[in-house]
């Protein structure tokens, strides 16, 4: 039976985003209205093909959560120049960045290609270097903040003594050549939203990373993060407020959205419900 739900969803989502991205410098004129102050870096990674959701994604954040100390967007390299003069309009606080700058210099040479070249290994590298002078939020440009993103000042003043705290995923989506025991699954760690409150230590993770046979692939990098961040005694955040599920992906609405919600990482099965309400 066709799916009526599903498929309006999927045309509603697609018809947003077109009018958003058609009106990006329209949508810089809104004023964003919070003054609340956070001592924190923020890094978000992506590139032209996604610039309507990091436009968005950049705005919700300062409207929910407040004003760090600097957001930094980092190019993959394929946005134009139109594009970065659009994204460093969103505010003051916010700059553009090469992915090139981020690559830590003690990595093992073998590793260099990777962290360099491949798309979610430029990701991995920009990752590897948080935080630097203070906490770091890490953030996909698909992560939409909501009312709840208020906790996020609290979280830093009362951190649990954690070293990080990650985005628990709703399911393992990793490269199971990594994993010694089938063990490793457990609490899976989603790179899609992590908080780094000092640098924690990488190397076990990267051992594995270069004992690797064969070529990396999309979620190796989401594997290294989960075995190191679990090697550093990392914490989940609240699976009540910072929120991945695929659950509702074939529903015609967003069975999370609302003021209680902290952010939603809306990964590729449901990408298209970031757009289920116009965006800040």
């Amino acid at each position: 039976m066709w799916n009526f739900g599903y498929h309006f969803a999927r045309c509603r989502g697609a018809t947003v985003r077109s009018i958003y991205r058609g009106f990006l410098p329209v949508q810089l004129l809104r004023p964003i209205a919070n003054e609340t102050q956070l001592d924190l870096d923020v890094f978000s990674y992506s590139g032209e093909a996604t610039l309507a959701e990091q436009v968005a994604s950049a705005r919700s954040f300062l409207k929910h959560a407040g004003r760090p100390r600097s957001f930094t967007i980092v190019s993959d390299g394929s946005y134009s120049l139109w594009s970065i003069s659009i994204l460093r309009k969103i505010d003051p606080v916010l700059r553009v960045a090469d992915a090139h700058d981020f690559v830590p210099a003690e990595v093992p040479a073998r590793l260099r290609e990777y962290l360099t070249q491949h798309p979610t290994g430029k990701q991995l590298a920009l990752i590897l270097s948080l935080p630097q002078q203070r906490p770091a939020l890490y953030l996909d440009s698909d992560v939409r903040f909501f009312a709840g993103a208020s906790c996020l000042s609290a979280l830093l003043r009362n951190c649990t003594g954690a070293p990080a705290l990650y985005l628990r995923d709703c399911q393992f989506a990793g490269d199971e050549r990594l994993l010694r025991t089938p063990e490793e699954k457990a609490n899976p760690v989603n790179t899609g939203v992590l908080l780094l409150f000092r640098r924690i230590d990488w190397s076990g993770a990267l051992e594995r990373l270069c004992k690797l046979s064969g070529a990396p692939t999309f979620f190796t990098n989401q594997t290294v993060t989960h075995l190191a961040m679990h090697a550093a005694g990392a914490q989940p955040l609240d699976a009540r407020k910072f929120v991945l599920q695929l659950d509702d992906q074939f529903v015609l609405g967003d069975r999370y959205a609302g003021p209680h919600l902290a952010l939603r990482h809306y990964v590729n099965p449901v990408r298209h419900k970031f757009w289920s309400s116009f965006p800040e």
